[in-house]
């Protein structure tokens, strides 16, 4: 992925990535598509399905409460 394409990636949101996904998808099961094109969408998709990935796991750290004596536990309601 070039640096370009990197910052785009990191300037959408989840929605927007999920989005995206779909819309990779609906193009991929479309008959019209080249096989070349279908490689291109297919390597986008998965570099979509990472940074969601992270962006997930990046909530998931967030979602640890620390205690007053500085340990960390899960958040619960």
């Amino acid at each position: 992925m070039t640096e370009v394409q990197m910052e785009q990636t990191q300037e959408k949101t989840l929605e927007e990535a999920f989005s995206q996904l779909d819309e990779l998808a609906l193009r991929l099961e479309d008959r019209e598509t080249s096989l070349e094109e279908s490689f291109c969408l297919y390597k986008q998709g998965m570099e979509l399905l990472k940074y969601c990935s992270d962006k997930l796991d990046t909530v998931e750290k967030k979602m640890l409460q620390m205690d007053e004596d500085g340990t960390l536990r899960e958040f619960s309601r």
